[in-house]
């Protein structure tokens, strides 16, 4: 029966991640790049500004900065380096290559989707925040879409349910734990039919309750936990991969070239030319937006809630998130795994990470092996506590703000922690990938229909700044 299911969501997964998506995708980041006049090159260096200095006299729940650190909270995970390592274990070294391209354009996406986010909020009596891809469907492209903003609630409730939020996270933690402490599973019990370790059991039982006690507190103080984790889990993260990097520099060349051809002729694991530059595309792509989410329409529900009166500052600053999770740190995961070769050595998810960093620091392996798994742990709980908001702000929408509704959805998603270290690794991913596929369709037809908009206040905000 398992066989059959897995089975079938594996067909599954194929079908929705197929040529049309990737293409739709893809087009709509590029279509976006060119409208916008590759905007996410021209103005990197304010965005980078924008993003750490918060505006005084903005609306919102949060500052800038700490709906940054929510979005990245939720992007920075598991994706840069159990995901980077999955897709270049499947699509081989090219793999890379069409992440990056993906995030490149993903720039475009992801501002226009932070743009918006803060046009089209609103602000109840209470000071509370409505935003995200289900408002600028139902206030932008008008009332009679609103049913294509319930699918969108829908997919995002159960992305963060069954997909990114929970599932793919825990899976990873506890995987990384258990290969570090208890990598010949000697201590072990008996759970729902199979063994798992002792560790596996107790790092469940301690993220659970972690989760619960900053998830049950809201928005803020997710934001306050994030704004303090996020960037110290990413400079630890860039310290160690740079490590990796800077003491084999001669070797940085060769991989890139490999990446590069790789990306147009396949690897050799995946078969034809064609067939495998396919795959590479594929997981590349499917893995990147796992990642970085850009045109997912996740990280707009967190930049709804920032202080700030311009949405084109929030857009720019929401767009710093796919450069600094795909385009900086995915991409030091990625040239660490096929520089220590260990992309194709039959071993699976974060093991290929763990195998790289231990080749590749002049440190003991266990020293090298601990680093990488706390960084892990750090990237993953963050994840699981941003897409526990994007979760309740679609359960929110989808259900007319029944807080009983958001309630229960809570307490299910701690429950989905729990139960995360049990479920396959294969079936986790691809779930994952499912989800993200449905969700993504309705955000990224609105953000085509609304390109006008963005457009045009892209050209006003500038047009008013240079008049300063």
């Amino acid at each position: 029966m398992f066989t059959v299911i897995n089975d079938f969501i594996t067909w599954f997964d194929g079908v929705v991640w197929g040529l049309p998506l990737i293409i739709l995708i893809l087009a709509t980041g590029i279509y976006l790049t060119i409208r916008l006049g590759l905007l996410q090159v021209r103005h990197l260096g304010k965005a980078l500004k924008f993003m750490v200095k918060n505006e005084d006299d903005g609306s919102g729940e949060v500052t800038s900065f700490g709906a940054l650190c929510t979005a990245l909270s939720a992007t920075i995970g598991t994706g840069n380096i159990v995901g980077v390592a999955t897709a270049l274990a499947a699509g081989g070294p090219g793999a890379l290559f069409w992440m990056i391209v993906a995030a490149f354009f993903g720039m475009a996406t992801k501002y226009a989707e932070g743009l918006l986010a803060i046009k089209y909020r609103t602000i109840d009596a209470e000071g509370h925040v409505l935003g995200g891809p289900f408002y600028y469907i139902e206030n932008g492209m008008g009332k009679q879409w609103r049913w294509l903003a319930k699918i969108f609630a829908f997919f995002g409730a159960g992305v963060g349910l069954l997909g990114i939020g929970t599932f793919t996270q825990v899976n990873g933690i506890a995987s990384a734990v258990t290969n570090f402490f208890d990598p010949e599973l000697q201590n072990t019990v008996n759970l729902f039919g199979n063994q798992y370790s002792i560790a596996t059991v107790i790092t469940c039982l301690v993220l659970t309750l972690c989760v619960g006690l900053v998830v049950i507190g809201g928005l803020k103080r997710i934001a306050k936990v994030s704004e303090i984790v996020v960037p110290f889990m990413a400079v630890l993260y860039f310290v160690f991969a740079f490590i990796i990097l800077i003491t084999h520099i001669s070797a940085i060349p060769t991989a890139i070239v490999t990446i590069v051809k790789s990306a147009f002729t396949g690897s050799a694991l995946a078969g034809g030319v064609a067939g495998s530059m396919i795959v590479a595309m594929q997981k590349g792509i499917a893995r990147g937006i796992f990642s970085n989410e850009a045109g997912l329409g996740s990280a707009p529900i967190a930049a709804a809630a920032a202080q700030t009166k311009e949405p084109v500052r929030q857009g720019l600053v929401t767009m710093t998130g796919t450069f600094i999770d795909t385009i900086v740190i995915c991409t030091m995961t990625g040239l660490s795994i096929v520089i220590m070769g260990t992309w194709n050595t039959g071993l699976e998810g974060v093991a290929i990470t763990t195998a790289a960093f231990q080749k590749g620091l002049p440190f003991p392996p266990v020293v090298s092996s601990f680093a990488l798994m706390l960084c892990l742990v750090f990237f993953a709980f963050t994840t699981i506590l941003g897409w526990n908001y994007y979760g309740e702000r679609c359960l929110e929408y989808l259900s007319n703000r029944n807080q009983t509704a958001v309630k229960t959805y809570r307490w299910l998603y701690i429950a989905a922690v729990f139960f995360g270290p049990y479920m396959t690794v294969a079936a986790v991913w691809n779930i994952a990938d499912i989800f993200n596929a449905l969700m993504a369709i309705p955000n990224l037809i609105a953000l085509i229909w609304l390109s006008n908009v963005i457009v045009s206040e892209t050209k006003d905000y500038f047009t008013r700044m240079k008049a300063k």
